[in-house]
């Protein structure tokens, strides 16, 4: 079977694509070829003058938790220094940056598609730290794991703008990082290009593209994780297990107040696309530690009718309802926000439920993604 080829395969085929004399590698374990070989060793083979490495949440090596980077070290595959950019933003990632001496910064990191999932945002905050620094930005284009022909969720509000969602985008947002890259770059003004996956279509599975599979987190083992995050990635704001801790993370959710009714409930709502199995389940880290839960597993049966941000309001929904009195929001002390707000993008969720109302009409019908674009490039058909 033939595979969609990268925008790293590419650069390595042709390094003329990239001007540069000093190059620094946004990169992760994702940033691979085909054959598994780490970019950065496939780069500097090809003559790409690489002098530095930058890694985002989770680190270069991908060891790190959520909420986590890795200390700056030395790349033991190439000797380059590797600069750690998680929780710097603003002057102190210009003074990061500086510090590397380079003169163009490279993106290659799969994402999944889904606006508070870090990595694009690491992108933004870099492609902004270049554009005051004066330097070269190039993105190597990769697949949307979860397609390009549908886009879900509500635009983020600015006024809530936080690393899980630095502009407004939909909770799904069906572009790869090079289109979102610029998108974002018409009000950033950077010297930006983006080197395209040649062979992508939007409407291509992943499984279609003939490339691995790399866990892009520690928490996102296979492509059905990346189908659900959408949805289930918003119980990181609440006191329910989002399934950390367990070998299905997302796809697992649950925790000690949670009963049979909550599964047959879900059930009998004939959501599109998916079953869920009451199930027991104990987390070994994080919510619930060591606590025997109980909860659903999603079954995604039908990947095109499948809506995990409405599908994830449902189920949200469905345990306030049961548990009025035991659902509840991480964060809104001493002045903090509260985690979902971030993760939605605005209060309205929250405030929705809390009222005991349904939450639905607050996620728009799937659209194509240049519904939202407002004028934005599409690189794909």
């Amino acid at each position: 079977m033939s595979h969609v080829r990268t925008g790293i395969e590419r650069l390595v085929a042709d390094p003329g694509l990239l001007k540069g004399d000093r190059v620094g590698l946004i990169t992760n374990p994702t940033g691979v070829l085909p054959d598994l070989t780490p970019g950065a060793t496939a780069l500097r083979a090809a003559g790409v003058p690489l002098t530095a490495l930058f890694s985002p949440e989770h680190g270069m090596r991908g060891t790190a938790q959520a909420g986590s980077g890795e200390r700056e070290s030395l790349d033991p595959s190439t000797g380059l220094p590797v600069f750690d950019t998680y929780d710097r933003d603003g002057h102190a990632l210009d003074d990061l940056v500086a510090s590397s001496g380079v003169d163009t910064l490279v993106f290659d990191i799969s994402d999944i598609g889904t606006r508070f999932y870090t990595y694009v945002w690491t992108m933004y905050d870099l492609i902004a730290s270049a554009a005051r620094l004066g330097l070269r930005f190039a993105v190597l284009d990769r697949p949307n794991p979860l397609g390009g022909t549908v886009a879900e969720g509500p635009l983020l509000d600015p006024a809530y703008a936080s690393f899980v969602g630095r502009a407004a985008v939909p909770v799904r947002h069906g572009l790869t990082a090079g289109e979102l890259a610029l998108s974002v770059n018409r009000t950033i003004g950077a010297d930006l290009r983006v080197i395209t996956a040649e062979g992508w279509r939007r409407d291509m599975p992943f499984e279609a593209t003939g490339l691995p599979w790399v866990m892009p987190s520690v928490n996102m083992p296979t492509g059905e994780t990346a189908l659900v995050y959408p949805g289930t990635g918003l119980f990181e704001g609440t006191n329910l297990s989002e399934g950390r801790g367990t070998t299905r993370p997302f796809e697992l959710i649950g925790a000690p107040y949670l009963d049979g009714r909550f599964a047959a409930g879900l059930n009998g709502l004939g959501l599109p696309g998916v079953r869920f199995r009451d199930t027991w389940f104990t987390p070994t880290f994080h919510k619930h530690a060591g606590v025997a839960v109980r909860g659903v597993q999603l079954h995604v049966h039908d990947r095109r009718a499948f809506r995990p941000v409405l599908t994830a309001l449902s189920m949200l929904h469905l345990a306030r309802t049961l548990h009025p009195e035991d659902l509840a929001w991480h964060g809104g002390e001493n002045g903090e926000p509260y985690f979902m707000d971030l993760l939605w993008g605005s209060d309205s969720l929250r405030h929705r439920l809390d009222a005991g109302e349904d939450p639905a009409d607050l996620c728009p019908p799937p659209r194509h993604p240049e519904a939202w674009l407002d004028g934005g490039t599409l690189l794909y058909r």
